[in-house]
């Protein structure tokens, strides 16, 4: 499996480098920070490719809000998606609260869809995403995201917290598979 990674990582095509990502984290930020001012969000982290974004936005939010994580996944470490799997539901009540939803990114839109749905159940007053990279498809997705740092183009990507196969969330720039 190493030596897979290895190649992956070593043909791959840079995308975005570090300094574009951060400066997309600024923006995302002030965006974010402007739009919920007063709102008093519950930011949840969706693991686990979330985790970079979140980590990188928290020092750049001024506003208040609390944090938790919701973990739902389509992929388990693959490069294709199945079933949605609930791993985690965020311990904070949800009731009365605007919601942020923070993740990596925003491919088919399916697992964010469903997320969005289950912060309505449980009675989220405003639902809003964010998320990392929004990838350019050639057909509409059930949600779209509020806050989106980059477009990028249809490729399976890693790097700032996505992943190939598990490995590789923490490359500095996001990067897309060359097969």
């Amino acid at each position: 499996m190493l030596e897979e990674i290895k190649h992956v990582q070593a043909t791959a095509d840079l995308l975005h480098s570090e300094q574009e990502v951060e400066a997309a984290i600024d923006n995302m930020a002030q965006e974010i920070n402007t739009a919920l001012a007063d709102r008093n969000p519950l930011l949840l982290c969706v693991i686990n490719g979330g985790i970079v974004t979140v980590g990188k936005l928290l020092t750049r939010l001024t506003i208040p809000l609390t944090i938790d994580s919701i973990h739902a996944s389509r992929y388990q470490n693959q490069t294709s998606g199945g079933n949605i799997k609930w791993l985690v539901k965020p311990d904070t009540p949800l009731k009365d609260r605007t919601v942020l939803i923070v993740d990596d990114i925003l491919d088919e839109g399916i697992t964010l869809e469903v997320i969005y749905q289950y912060c309505r159940e449980q009675g989220a007053t405003a639902v809003y995403s964010a998320v990392l990279v929004d990838k350019i498809l050639d057909h509409e997705k059930p949600v779209t995201a509020d806050f989106i740092g980059l477009k990028v183009e249809n490729r399976y990507l890693f790097g700032y917290g996505m992943d190939y196969k598990g490995y590789l969330r923490n490359a500095p720039g996001i990067f897309a598979c060359k097969e």
